[in-house]
């Protein structure tokens, strides 16, 4: 293991939601989260910290390199709501790399992640896959998503940078079109 790895798994990252409340409350993963204390909701921009900010609209891929950041705040929001507008947090945002959803709505669905999913996903990147996995303990399926994205968020958490993240991505985006 090398001193930069060691450096990124001792890392511990606030688990921001900034929270808009559209979604049904009984299937909403960033409320489940914070009911354990996992993860802290907000209900405004300006009450939301700065942090790497997961966004599927950035132009940059997040990769370990963005692992230096303090917090990791992610949008709980209506995929019908997520649009690129509403991605006005303060903070440096990045897009997730393909993954593959294992929520019970968007099962094997790429890139339909629950906010949970994606919080896992970016902790993994960053070395930190025993806090992304105590994310997902709480979901009968977390398990599910970390098994079916092995493959890949090894792979992402091996990279050095985004254009890495980007040309692994490739690799997974071509072979879905092969199929």
């Amino acid at each position: 293991m090398t001193a930069d790895t060691t450096e990124r798994e001792s890392a511990e990252y606030g688990v921001h939601v900034r929270y808009e409340g559209d979604d049904d409350p009984a299937k909403c993963t960033a409320r489940k989260l914070a009911s354990f204390d996992l993860a802290e909701l907000h209900r405004s921009d300006r009450a939301t910290p700065y942090g790497v900010v997961l966004n599927p609209h950035a132009e940059r891929a997040l990769s370990p390199a963005d692992s230096d950041a303090k917090n990791v705040v992610a949008l709980d929001c209506s995929w019908e709501s997520a649009g690129e507008a509403m991605f006005s947090l303060p903070g440096e945002h990045r897009a997730l790399p393909y993954l593959v959803a294992a929520n019970p709505v968007n099962f094997g669905r790429p890139m339909q992640l629950t906010t949970v999913e994606a919080l896992a996903a970016a902790l993994c990147i960053f070395g930190r896959a025993d806090r992304a996995e105590a994310l997902l303990s709480k979901f009968t399926w977390g398990h599910t998503f970390l098994e079916l994205n092995e493959e890949p968020l090894r792979r992402y958490a091996d990279c050095a940078n985004s254009t890495e993240i980007v040309e692994i991505q490739q690799e997974y985006l071509d072979r879905g079109e092969s199929e």
